[in-house]
């Protein structure tokens, strides 16, 4: 007992009563109800809390645990605010004088619902206004106030949803850290950061949402004096898009806006500034950067709901852009009068965000002259709620240059004109429908920017456009030099071959396309072609195109009417080929060609045009890259041709279905006039392989043997001939194939005699002559043959060589045996000792 009477036991005591305090909160249920309605009168809303934990450490306080603040029944069933943890701090001055005062009031991770229901109130509102209305004293002033003080209310990582009614919005404040208090008698204050969220997308660079602002004490809150700034910084653009969207837009930059509100709710002015720093588009990487930035003053009216006196000001360059214009009202219809003028506004700085939003301009691309125009924007009962546009506009000297396509387009005044009436321009829009169901280009009373007509010097072309908030079309036509046309459109960033075509095309064409999704414009329309000269890879001379049509399909392109010259021949006919294709891989090309004569070694179409090359490599792929195109094209059709002249050969009538697969090669139904014949079979080459593969089989019937023996310059055999064959070879060079061919021929000759074989003082007469033609290693053996003469049947066999040298044997039936060796030219032939007949060579 002493101990605890002594100095160091009352120190003791103390210490000990103050660590079970600190460790040990007591229950003070009695006390909740009276909390849950303090708070509960001051907001005017009631308050539920789960239990009450009283704490002196380190200052006196509350802990409260599932605190709930229901909300206004006619904003709808869900708790205003919920909290798992509040604590509620004590004000020490107000103990002393017996009264309970919360100088502090923390949320931990509270979830806040900002709901406004139809008649366009927050739920906040009330509480705003009765809050104002309230006698207290300022937060944290002193203990010297006899009066109750403002607690000061702050949240830590809490989370703010938007309710339209009762439909919980996806947008979100997340991890907000916000806090409330009374600056003075009749002021308060408040502090906001947040991340900005959607519940729906899972996105994490939508910045950082900053605002802090005081308001003072009103009779209503449309009446109270505020004054607010609001910042939301590094946010991306692509994810901002988003945000607001619901889907990334493909653009890409560092938006930063401020806002600044200041008056009261009845005429609040705002003053705002946005940015985008290195905007882009998604895809395209480097380049100088562009910023982006405009600057907006206005007044708002919370009373009439009406924006007045809004003006935007763009520089850009030496030139700017101006807004001005009143919003009346958004709902139930907008009703708005907006002015939107362009100020000598360098298209140079225009050409530059063309740089950063479109593919494909050449990175040298140069603009000159100026953009003025004046456009007029009007929604209202006098316009029966429909948008009408009216103004107009011009460029001023306006010259597009590029070195790396040889380009310098001259465009110089080019009009505007801005309206929501059809007009001439209806038919651009009526030749971008086939293209694009693009509403806002060929809706009929669209608002829309109507360009030209102008001339596109030097291609000479009229060329007229539209442009919407939805897409764009532009139509063109006349005649127009070929050559010029495709450096004038790889310019403007239009894909386009290299210039290796010249001649004249007369054009009735539409580029259209969307804004939206990036995708290339698409061309629609025909373009016929005059006097043109084309030079395609793989071919040594060029292609003279007398004339041509060429369609432009929304999924393909047909190229009609043809009527051309290639080599000495002339072809006639047709082909089609598919849209979007990247690479000739891609594509299958389908036509219907015919020619009057095909001479392949004039074609010489995959060597050096300065030397000769055999008819053969036109189908052959040796070591260097021969055949580039055809290693990738894919194409199938029918192929025509009057006369083919091979070597010592000429076919006629010569036609075939010819499918190429990526380096195969595949002739069906090939018929041709051969030697007098017909001929018909198919054939397949694969150029895949090292060496390329050679195959086919076909039938020929009644060939004339004297214009076979012709084409080997030795009228050797005559009559008439039919048959099956089938032959495989494989390499680069003639002597590769016959080395390596192997097949066999079927064969039935009826008539005729063999000049060089004399039996009896005459040759050999053939009645008839069958059986197979065998080839391998270089060797023809003839298996099961049969030579019928006159009044002598012979059974033959032996082989001849691709030196024409011979060793055969023939076999009568009851008579001696004939052999025949030396050469086709200069045969010798014996008779067996035994025989009465002799033999003697005709020369």
């Amino acid at each position: 007992m002493k101990f605890f009477r002594s100095r160091r036991g009352a120190i003791s005591l103390g210490a000990s009563l103050l660590l079970v305090l600190f460790l040990f909160r007591p229950g003070v249920g009695r006390l909740k109800s009276r909390i849950a309605n303090s708070i509960g009168q001051a907001i005017q809303r009631q308050v539920e809390i789960g239990s009450v934990h009283l704490h002196l450490l380190p200052s006196p306080g509350f802990d409260l645990d599932e605190f709930v603040v229901h909300d206004d029944p006619s904003f709808g069933a869900e708790p205003m605010l919920r909290a798992q943890e509040v604590t509620a701090s004590l004000r020490l001055a107000a103990l002393l004088r017996a009264r309970l005062e919360v100088s502090r009031l923390s949320l931990t991770e509270p979830s806040l619902n900002l709901v406004r229901n139809d008649q366009g109130h927050w739920n906040i509102e009330s509480i705003l206004e009765h809050t104002a209305q309230t006698s207290v004293g300022p937060t944290g002033r002193g203990a010297s106030l006899v009066r109750p003080q403002f607690p000061y209310i702050e949240a830590d990582h809490g989370r703010i949803n938007f309710k339209l009614g009762s439909e919980k919005k996806s947008f979100a404040l997340s991890d907000a850290d916000y806090s409330f208090w009374q600056d003075s008698d009749s002021a308060w204050g408040m502090r906001l950061k947040a991340a900005p969220i959607r519940t729906d997308f899972n996105l994490t660079d939508t910045g950082t949402l900053r605002a802090s602002g005081t308001w003072q004490r009103a009779g209503h809150l449309r009446e109270t004096p505020l004054q607010f700034a609001v910042q939301w910084e590094e946010a991306q653009l692509g994810q901002l898009t988003k945000l607001v969207s619901g889907a990334d837009r493909g653009w890409r930059g560092t938006v930063r806006t401020t806002l600044n509100l200041s008056g009261e709710p009845s005429d609040l002015l705002i003053a705002g500034d946005l940015s985008v720093e290195d905007f882009r588009r998604y895809d395209l990487a480097g380049g100088e950067p562009l910023r982006l930035a405009t600057h907006c003053d206005g007044h708002y009216s919370s009373v009439s709901r009406e924006f007045h006196d809004i003006l935007c000001m763009t520089p850009i360059g030496d030139g700017r852009v101006t807004v001005r214009g009143d919003v009346h009202h958004f709902r139930p219809t907008p009703s708005f009068v907006v002015n939107v003028n362009a100020e000598s506004v360098p298209l140079s700085a225009v050409l530059r965000a063309a740089h950063r939003a479109k593919r494909d301009l050449p990175p040298d691309l140069q603009a000159e002259g100026l953009l003025t125009f004046g456009a007029k924007f009007r929604k209202g009962e006098e316009s029966n709620q429909h948008l009408v546009v009216e103004g107009s506009g011009s460029t001023k000297e306006f010259k597009l240059e590029s070195a790396s396509t040889k380009s310098s387009l001259v465009l110089g005044q080019v009009p505007i004109a801005f309206t929501s009436q059809s007009g001439p321009e209806a038919n651009v829009a009526g030749k971008a429908r086939a293209v694009h169901k693009v509403d806002g280009v060929t809706a009929a009373g669209f608002p829309r920017a109507v360009v030209g007509p102008f001339r596109l010097n030097p291609t000479g072309v009229m060329i007229r456009g539209i442009l919407t908030s939805k897409g764009y079309a532009f139509a063109s036509e006349g005649d127009a030099d070929i050559k010029r046309l495709l450096l004038a459109a790889r310019a403007v960033g239009i894909p386009a071959s290299s210039p290796v075509a010249d001649g004249i095309a007369k054009l009735d064409l539409t580029v259209a396309g969307e804004w939206t999704g990036f995708a290339a414009p698409q061309a629609m329309g025909t373009a016929q072609l005059r006097a043109t000269r084309i030079q395609l890879r793989g071919l040594n001379g060029p292609v003279e195109i007398n004339s041509a049509t060429i369609r432009l399909q929304p999924d393909r392109v047909d190229v009609e009417a043809i009527t051309a010259s290639l080599a000495d021949s002339h072809w006639k006919g047709s082909f089609s080929l598919p849209r979007g294709c990247s690479r000739w891989s891609q594509c299958r090309i389908s036509f219907d060609l015919q020619a009057d004569e095909i001479i392949p070694e004039r074609l010489r179409l995959f060597g050096d045009p300065t030397k000769p090359s055999p008819w053969y490599r036109v189908l052959s792929a040796s070591s260097t890259p021969q055949l580039p195109l055809l290693t990738q094209l894919q194409a199938s059709g029918r192929l025509r041709v009057a006369r083919l002249i091979l070597p010592n050969v000429t076919a006629a009538h010569v036609s075939s279905d010819v499918d190429v697969d990526s380096g195969r090669l595949h002739l069906s139904e090939l018929t041709a006039d051969v030697f007098g014949g017909k001929h018909s079979g198919t054939w397949d080459v694969d150029f895949t392989t090292q060496p390329p593969l050679y195959g086919g089989n076909g039938t020929f019937k009644q060939v004339a043997l004297p214009q076979v023996a012709a084409a080997m310059h030795d009228p050797w055999l005559t009559g008439s001939g039919s048959g099956a064959y089938r032959v495989e070879a494989h390499g680069h060079t003639l002597p590769e194939l016959l080395g390596s061919a192997t097949g066999s021929l079927q064969f039935d000759v009826r008539g005729g005699e063999l000049a060089h074989v004399i039996l009896e003082d005459s040759s050999l007469k053939l009645r008839r002559f069958t059986g197979v033609l065998a080839l391998r290693s270089g060797k023809f053996e003839v298996q099961h043959g049969v030579l019928d003469s006159v009044g002598t049947s012979y059974a033959v066999s032996g082989n001849a060589s691709w030196s024409r040298a011979l060793d055969f044997t023939l076999l009568p039936d009851g008579a001696p045996g004939v052999t025949v060796t030396g050469t086709l030219a200069a045969p010798k032939v014996v008779v067996q000792p035994t025989a009465a007949t002799r033999a003697t060579l005709q020369h």
